[in-house]
C-alpha cells in the first residue's frame, strides 16, 4: 500500500512512531530490570514521556540501551503488549461485536436480555481477535522499530502528584 507507507513515512508521523517505538523499547528495558515497578509512556513528536518511579540515571541507561538494541536489530522491541493500541484495537471490535449482536432485538428490556448470551459470546470473540489485531496495528502502523538517526538530546524530571514524569526529548 503505497499510499499508507507514504503517509507513515511523512516527517511528522514517522518521528511519533520512532518515538512510540523507543518508549516502548525503554519499557522493555525497564520492566525487565525492574519487574514490579509501575511504568507507563506516553509518546509525541518530541520524544516521550516515561511515567513511574525511576531513577535519571537508570532511566538513562535504560534509553540507550533500547536505542542501542533497536539500532543493531532487535526492531520488536517497539511492540508491547500493554499498548493503547491493543487496548483501542480490542475496544473497537468488542463494541461493533456488541451493537451487532444487539441489531433488531426490539425496544424492550426482555429482548435485550435475552440477546445478552449472543452478545458477551460475539464480544469474546472480538476480544480474542482484537489481541493478535493491535499488536499487528502497532508493528506496522503506530509504532517503528526502525530509529534510524534518532538520539536523545536530554532528559528532564518533573514531579506530578505522587507520580514522577520523565520527559524524554529526541532527535533525529
Amino acid at each position: 500500500m503505497p499510499l499508507l507507507d507514504s503517509l507513515l513515512n511523512a516527517s511528522p508521523i514517522s518521528r511519533v512512531r520512532r518515538n512510540h517505538g523507543l518508549e516502548h523499547a525503554t519499557l522493555h528495558v525497564l520492566s525487565h530490570k525492574y519487574p514490579h515497578r509501575p511504568l507507563a509512556g506516553h509518546s509525541d513528536i518530541g520524544g516521550f514521556w516515561i511515567l513511574g518511579n525511576v531513577d535519571i540515571e537508570e532511566l538513562r541507561d535504560s534509553v540507550e540501551e533500547a536505542l542501542s538494541r533497536m539500532q543493531n536489530g532487535e526492531h520488536s522491541l517497539s511492540v508491547h503488549p500493554n499498548c493503547g493500541t491493543n487496548f483501542v484495537a480490542a475496544g473497537t471490535l468488542a463494541g461493533a461485536a456488541a451493537w451487532v449482536g444487539m441489531l433488531g432485538s426490539g425496544r424492550k428490556l426482555g429482548e435485550k436480555f435475552e440477546r445478552l448470551p449472543l452478545v458477551i459470546g460475539l464480544a469474546t470473540l472480538a476480544l480474542i481477535f482484537g489481541q493478535p489485531l493491535g499488536l499487528a496495528l502497532q508493528a506496522n502502523v503506530t509504532t517503528s522499530g526502525y530509529p534510524g538517526d534518532m538520539r536523545v538530546t536530554e532528559i528532564q524530571v518533573s514531579q506530578r502528584g505522587r507520580v514522577r514524569a520523565h520527559r524524554v526529548i529526541t532527535m533525529g
